[in-house]
Parts: structure tokens; C-alpha cells; sequence
């Protein structure tokens, strides 16, 4: 009884490394192994790239968000006061808080006076938006209070103010020096309401990481805050912050609840929800574009495999003759293609991880041969480009090269294995 030998014998792959180091008289098998081989590379790469910055932008979002703003807002519906006017001031502020701050999940429930001023410094003037809050309190937002991008002392908030990088910057202040704020919301008189403008020192400046907030807030002590905002006795929100964000849907009806009959919530899901959701749009069409950019490098090696085997048609006949089934001829050339795509994804692979983990200086270099200006933080609201390497990420790159490279293998291999050793040989 004659012997099979198994499935992926070594002679099988000796056969297949023999074809794969294509003599020069066959240079053009050689030529399109190299392309087939470039292709994946270049289009792995890009896929893992992309993908590493697409999560590092929505990591550095979210944490730019979380780090510096309320993960849960509790306000007041609107109601008409003693004197006519609508508002939304909360009274009981203090029990509020402690009410909400006994949710479990919750770490923190803080009052928060809001105001929109004018800031002005050496004849500059800036739009601002006040956040009137206790030092206890701002020290425990991780983006503000954060001594490695910060300058000055929070110990000395009750003293001044703390504002952004960006207001500095806008109004050409330093530590130490005066900010006028001016509220056209001001001194109530018997002729109408007169502009309030007092001066507070600079004893903080952050750089919370997004552009917009470090050019439009600064913060001002809570008791400060509600003489300048005519918010005597009353806050204008309740600040909550919770100790699994991600899962902050689950904790809104227990904080109504908490709240009484007139609260309102608004989570930090609520405010960029729609920003959210339109990378999340973005990540599955790019993903898309760039799978196809991967097909098509694949369809490469479909090319060098019909050269291959049209060259070698005159061995594929012999073979057979010999007594090679024509499984064994199929599992040469599919050896021939795949070894093409796995090493193509390796490399890819390899020069991805290489680019997430070194894109500060490659950026770096890309900003200088370009002039500078390449990245404009008004504009993309954070100040560089992040990336951050996701295993889920870098193996779905794998899975999809690898993938397609062995499925469109399958076709020419295939061809090879069906070809009539009798017509191969006729004409030799």
C-alpha cells in the first residue's frame, strides 16, 4: 500500500522556497513577489497607524473631558422667583450636594456657580467663562490640578483666580499679575444695573490639555463667585463626579432621585455624545477604506502567483508525472502566496508599532521639514497628535492582512493543481 505523505510535507515547502527565490531569468516572478510583498507591508502599516491614532485621539479626548469637567451636572428646572424673574438658582445647595454625594458610584458632589465675562490685561481683551468653586474641590479635577503642566500654588486659590494656558497666553499675563473681569450683570441701582469690573491676581495657571478649555475658563473661589455673580445664598449646579464614567447612564436615575422633585441631569455623554458618535462613523469608515487598500495589495500576490505558475507550468507537469497529487501541488503555491502575505504583515506590523510608539518625534520631524504649523490646535482642539497601540487593534489588522492574503492565495494555487500534466508537457 503506497504511503500519503501528510499535508504540508517538507518537501512541499522545499519545493515552495525553490519557486520563491526566482532565478534571474525569471526576474519578473522575483519583481512581483517584491511588489506583492511592499504592498502588504505599506498597507498594514497604514491600517495599524490609523488605527492607533484614531484611539488615541478618543482616549485623549475623553480624558481631556473627564480630567477637567463634571461627569454629571444636577441643576434646577426653571422657576418664577418672589420677583417675577425665571430662575434656575439652587438654594439648598449644601443638602443637595450631601443628598447626591450619598449615591453609591459617587465621589464627589460639589455646588458650582457659572458666569460668561470679559477679561482684560494690557489693553488685550478676552471672552472667559468663570467656574465659581471651592479649592477642596477644583484640587480633585485630575486635568486642572495636575503640577507637571500647571504653574503657581492652589494653596493660594482663595486669593485670586486660576485660569488656562490659553487666557494667559491671550491676555499676555504671567503669576502674580492682575486680570480685571468685567460682568455686564453687575451692581443693581435705582437707574438699572451698572457693569461690575474688579481685579483679581494670577495665582494659577493650568493647561487642561484641550484648546478650548484653556482659552475660554478660568476658575474663581465659590464664595468669591457668588458676590461678583449677585448669586448670594444660592449655586447654580451641582458638579458630580462618579467613579466609573464609562457607565455613567446607569447612575442618572439614582442621582434624580437624590435630587428631588425640580432636578435635572446632564452627563458629560449628554454633552459630546454627538462629537462621540461621529468618530465612531469616522473609525468604521476608515476601517472600511482601509481594508480595501489591504484587498487590493492582497490581489498582488494573485498576480505573481499567475506568473508563477505559467513559468513553472513545464515543473507542475513533471511533478505530476512523478506522482505528486494534486493536493501537494495546491499547498505549493498556496505556501508561495501565503508566505508572501505573512511576511508582508509582519513587517507591517512591525513598522505600525514603530510609528505609534514613536510619533512624537516622527511628528516633530514632519513639523520642521514642513515649516511648523502642521497642527493647529484651535482647530483640532488638542495640542498633538496621539496615538495608542490597542492589542484588539494590531491582531484585527493581523486577522484581516493574514485573512485575505490566504483566501485570494486559494485561487491561482488552485489553477495550479488542476493543470493537465499532459498539456503542460506537449510542447516542451
Amino acid at each position: 500500500m503506497a504511503h500519503t505523505p501528510p499535508p504540508f510535507a517538507p518537501f512541499e515547502w522545499m519545493i515552495a522556497w525553490r519557486y520563491l527565490r526566482a532565478r534571474r531569468a525569471e526576474g519578473g516572478v522575483s519583481v512581483m513577489t517584491w511588489i506583492s510583498l511592499i504592498g502588504i507591508t505599506l498597507a498594514v502599516f497604514a491600517l495599524i497607524a490609523t488605527l492607533a491614532v484614531r484611539s488615541g485621539f478618543r482616549a485623549e479626548f475623553v480624558d481631556t473631558i473627564l480630567g477637567s469637567n463634571a461627569h454629571v451636572t444636577v441643576y434646577y428646572s426653571a422657576e418664577r422667583g418672589e420677583s417675577g424673574r425665571v430662575t434656575r438658582a439652587i438654594a439648598n445647595y449644601d443638602s443637595l450636594a450631601e443628598s447626591v454625594a450619598a449615591v453609591p458610584g459617587v465621589t464627589r458632589a460639589a455646588p458650582l456657580v457659572k458666569g460668561q465675562v470679559m477679561a482684560t490685561a494690557n489693553s488685550r481683551n478676552a471672552g472667559v467663562e468663570v467656574f465659581g468653586i471651592a479649592a477642596p474641590d477644583l484640587a480633585t479635577l485630575p486635568r486642572i490640578a495636575d503640577p507637571a503642566t500647571a504653574q503657581g500654588d492652589l494653596e493660594r486659590f482663595s486669593e485670586g483666580i486660576a485660569i488656562g494656558s490659553g487666557v494667559a497666553r491671550e491676555l499676555g499675563v504671567a503669576l502674580g499679575d492682575k486680570v480685571k473681569l468685567i460682568s455686564p450683570d453687575g451692581v443693581r441701582t435705582a437707574f438699572g444695573t451698572s457693569p461690575r469690573v474688579k481685579a483679581y491676581e494670577v495665582v494659577y495657571v493650568f493647561t487642561a490639555g484641550r484648546y478650548d478649555i484653556d482659552r475660554t475658563r478660568v476658575y474663581m473661589p465659590f464664595a468669591e463667585a457668588q458676590l461678583y455673580f449677585n448669586r448670594e445664598d444660592v449655586a447654580d449646579e451641582i458638579e458630580v463626579m462618579v467613579d466609573t464614567p464609562d457607565r455613567v447612564e446607569g447612575m442618572v436615575l439614582p442621582i434624580v432621585r437624590a435630587g428631588g422633585d425640580r432636578a435635572l441631569v446632564w452627563t458629560w455623554q449628554d454633552a459630546s455624545g454627538g462629537f462621540l458618535r461621529a468618530l465612531e462613523i469616522e473609525d468604521n469608515v476608515m476601517f472600511i477604506i482601509l481594508s480595501i487598500l489591504v484587498l487590493i495589495a492582497a490581489m498582488n500576490i494573485v498576480s505573481g502567483l499567475i506568473m508563477l505558475v505559467k513559468n513553472k507550468g513545464r515543473d507542475i507537469g513533471i511533478l505530476r508525472t512523478m506522482g505528486l497529487t494534486e493536493g501537494s501541488v495546491l499547498r505549493v503555491f498556496f505556501i508561495c502566496g501565503a508566505f508572501t502575505g505573512i511576511l508582508g504583515t509582519v513587517a507591517g506590523v512591525v513598522l505600525g508599532c514603530l510609528f505609534a510608539l514613536y510619533i512624537d518625534p516622527i511628528f516633530s520631524f514632519v513639523n520642521y521639514v514642513a515649516g511648523g504649523g502642521v497642527w493647529d490646535p484651535a482647530v483640532r482642539g488638542i495640542y498633538q497628535l496621539p496615538a495608542q497601540l490597542n492589542l484588539p487593534d494590531v491582531l484585527s489588522a493581523v486577522a484581516l492582512s493574514l485573512g485575505l492574503s490566504f483566501i485570494v492565495t486559494i485561487f491561482p494555487a488552485r489553477r495550479a493543481a488542476r493543470m493537465n500534466p499532459v498539456e503542460a508537457l506537449r510542447y516542451e
